[in-house]
């Protein structure tokens, strides 16, 4: 007795002759990196089934494309996770040594140079000189000299002396206070983009 099993554009698969027991079963499964074909065989029927309903297949198994990307999806979120731990370590480390630091940028208001949730590298003006072009973090006060908060703006104009002469790239004017040396944190050397919007921000610039 000779029965079809799979048929394609291509090639046939048939089974041929009778089977000695009435209760005989034969799974059959057929794959390859388009997809499975799974068949359980009896005396009487043909029926088609998955492989993984009877048996675990063992690792040598062809990949089928589904399962390829799967596996590949899940591979680069493991990678990406160990680059952000040790992302994370590294600006930990680094935070403890006093002579870098990694804030994130809030606003727009250094766009497209630095965007919100990019990630700024800062060294001390001791190591890195602010001059003009330069970015910088500095500390914006109010005019009784309260501290409002941290901007990170482009140096345009000025000195150490009288004051820097700072503006956001986005801002159509400049910023009304002139930072001196002792209001500046830090300047820029270095961006990240997008990390911060994953990651939580301890220290923030606007």
């Amino acid at each position: 007795m000779n029965r079809d099993i799979f048929v394609g554009d291509h090639e046939d698969v048939r089974i041929t002759g009778d089977s000695e027991f009435e209760d005989s079963k034969v799974l059959l499964t057929i794959s390859n990196v388009l997809g499975e074909q799974t068949v359980l065989i009896t005396p009487n029927e043909i029926i088609p089934s998955k492989a993984k309903m009877f048996v675990q297949a063992p690792k040598e198994r062809i990949v089928t494309g589904t399962q390829k990307t799967g596996r590949n999806l899940n591979t680069a979120i493991k990678y990406v996770g160990y680059l952000l731990s040790a992302l994370l370590i590294t600006f930990s480390l680094v935070s403890t040594t006093g002579l870098v630091k990694a804030r994130i940028v809030l606003t727009g208001s250094m766009s497209p140079t630095i965007d919100p949730g990019d990630i700024v590298l800062l060294a001390k003006p001791a190591q890195l000189v602010p001059q003009v072009g330069s970015i910088v973090a500095y500390t914006a006060r109010r005019f009784d000299g309260a501290p409002v908060g941290i901007f990170t703006h482009r140096i345009i104009g000025g000195d150490a002396a009288s004051g820097f002469i700072v503006k956001g790239d986005n801002n159509p004017t400049p910023d009304v206070q002139h930072p001196r040396i002792a209001d500046i944190s830090g300047v820029q050397f270095f961006t990240i983009p997008l990390l911060g919007k994953i990651l939580t921000p301890k220290m923030l610039i606007i």
